[in-house]
């Protein structure tokens, strides 16, 4: 599994004009599926996303998580976080997950980081408007 993660001070996320999710301070959280991935690539994700230290410590080092700082994420699927780019300007998208498979996966990956802090989520395969206001700019990719 693949996921990019940014700091942000507050996130959110409509689809058709409406709000369904939102955090701040906290992550908000790119996941893509790949083809192949596990459950237990979802669970190993998001611990590794919890525990992430990007937050400031008192000292202003990048030393403490979100779990550290009680901050909530945002979770939204992005399929397009697959892409291969190596040849041609067209992005090829083969290697995601089939969406039956991301879908399942995405949401155990939310799930999962929901029982360590409070999540938030988009809405798999919607056409969403993501708004942000990245901390820092602080922005990580992470691979499983």
């Amino acid at each position: 599994m693949r996921a990019v993660i940014q700091r942000v001070s507050e996130a959110q996320v409509r689809v058709d004009g409406t709000v369904i999710g939102q955090c701040g301070p906290g992550l908000m959280v790119l996941v893509c599926a790949m083809q192949g991935d596990t459950e237990a690539q979802a669970q190993k994700l998001a611990q590794k996303v919890a525990k992430c230290r990007i937050f400031q410590d008192e000292n202003g080092k990048m030393n403490r998580s979100v779990i550290d700082v009680g901050g909530s994420a945002l979770v939204i699927s992005q399929f397009t976080l697959s892409a291969d780019t190596r040849s041609g300007n067209r992005p090829g998208f083969s290697t995601a997950a089939p969406p039956e498979d991301g879908k399942r996966l995405y949401e155990l990956f939310a799930q999962q980081l929901g029982a360590l802090i409070p999540v938030q989520t988009g809405s798999f395969g919607a056409d969403m408007k993501v708004s942000l206001i990245n901390d820092g700019p602080v922005t990580i990719p992470m691979e499983v």
